[in-house]
């Protein structure tokens, strides 16, 4: 990826498998941000291709991302504050009842269903109609995640999830990342932490000044090596 004289990437391969955590680990200005960006149809890459079930896809919009089963979680959730945890669940799809002018969001089936979606991340959320904005840094990340895997991803992207979080509520989201990888999804975890990595990394990808400095599988990644090969002093 070159933005004009900068290239921001330069022969990076990795690849996703299903049921699966992948690490991506680097430093600040590694490329982490331009390879999210990529990937979930933001940007389009300069050279190279990206393959989905073998075949060679372009994405031209995040919607074209999406359709194959490509979903992204930011650091900011993508959440509003003042909505109902179940209003931002669905944002737009909300599932309605009745016909024509009787048509209306069925709120009752819409509550219900965030409700078993975030239980199925490991968070109770006993009231779904609070706003967002009461909720702690976890329960928030678990309505992000489900919301995610409801609608359909194969392959979720979380962009430094754990970079707002606490200790406790850092633990939370390792756990959501642990079910959502036992449902046969392709998890990416975008971090600049190894410690929060290697709980639940099955495969690490290390960058360095937009290029790959290694590739390491769990039997072989420790922290210090992690963090020896993000600071450069590695192979």
């Amino acid at each position: 990826m070159r933005y004009g004289r900068v290239e921001a990437l330069e022969r990076v391969s990795f690849s996703v498998r299903a049921g699966e955590t992948t690490c991506l680990l680097g430093d600040n200005g590694a490329g982490k941000s331009t390879l999210v960006r990529i990937l979930t149809g933001v940007d389009r890459p300069t050279a190279g291709e990206i393959r989905v079930d073998g075949e060679r896809v372009e994405f031209e919009s995040p919607r074209a991302a999406r359709d194959r089963g490509i979903a992204v979680v930011h650091q900011d959730l993508g959440l509003v504050p003042l909505l109902s945890a179940w209003r931002n669940f669905f944002l737009g799809a909300e599932p309605t009842r009745g016909q024509g002018p009787l048509r209306r969001i069925d709120v009752r089936r819409a509550a219900a269903i965030a409700q078993a979606e975030t239980a199925a991340m490991g968070v109770e959320l006993e009231d779904p109609d609070r706003p967002v904005a009461t909720l702690s840094g976890g329960e928030r990340q678990a309505v992000a995640i489900a919301r995610a895997l409801h609608f359909g991803a194969r392959v979720l992207v979380l962009d430094e999830p754990t970079a707002a979080l606490g200790v406790r509520q850092s633990a939370t989201l390792l756990e959501q990342v642990r079910r959502a990888r036992e449902r046969g999804v392709g998890i990416v975890l975008v971090t600049h932490n190894p410690h929060h990595a290697l709980p639940v990394g099955d495969r690490f990808v290390v960058l360095r000044r937009g290029r790959v400095a290694a590739q390491l599988t769990a039997g072989d990644a420790s922290a210090p090596r992690l963090e020896s090969l993000m600071a450069g002093e590695g192979p």
